[in-house]
């Protein structure tokens, strides 16, 4: 599980921290739920951030791995909630357009194009670092825009916005 932390000042992003959360060691899968929670801990503990910001789940073909995802995601999430930071989710497309213009760009290409914009270690860790870099600047972008809310809008305004999408029983 990668982590991103930005600071944005005025137009200016810079990266405080990146990183991944490795647990290739740890084979209890409830450790390494706990491991996950005990690093987001230390994580918002250190950087007190405004906001955080996560990739929503995309559905695949194996729906083990989306189970372990969403429960990664939880512990999170509820980490950050429990610290009074509030959540925000964007869709994979969303925040590969954010940084690279195109919604279909490669791990490869939002890495590289991180490392054109802003200070990203030349030995990232991983892709899983950058992209959850990219996750930090589509949020800190989407903020910037006039007229758009901080997240990606509620549930009320979806529906309003797309009464042909919701099917009633």
């Amino acid at each position: 599980m990668g982590y991103g932390v930005i600071r944005k000042k005025g137009s200016k992003i810079e990266t405080m921290a990146m990183g991944v959360v490795k647990m290739t060691a740890i084979k209890d899968p409830y450790r390494r739920m706990s491991h996950i929670l005990e690093k987001m801990y230390e994580l918002l503990d250190c950087y007190h951030p405004d906001c955080m910001a996560i990739e929503a789940p995309f559905y695949s073909k194996n729906v083990q791995s989306m189970l372990k995802l969403g429960r990664a995601q939880g512990v999170a999430i509820a980490a950050a909630l429990s610290r009074n930071v509030p959540v925000c989710e964007y869709a994979p497309r969303k925040i590969k357009m954010a940084v690279t213009g195109k919604g279909a760009a490669s791990k490869e290409q939002v890495a590289g194009m991180l490392k054109r914009i802003m200070v990203v270690d030349e030995k990232a860790e991983s892709l899983d670092a950058t992209d959850a870099l990219a996750v930090a600047v589509c949020h800190a972008n989407q903020i910037a825009l006039p007229g758009k809310p901080a997240a990606g809008g509620s549930w009320e305004a979806f529906v309003s916005k797309n009464p042909q999408r919701i099917v009633r029983k």
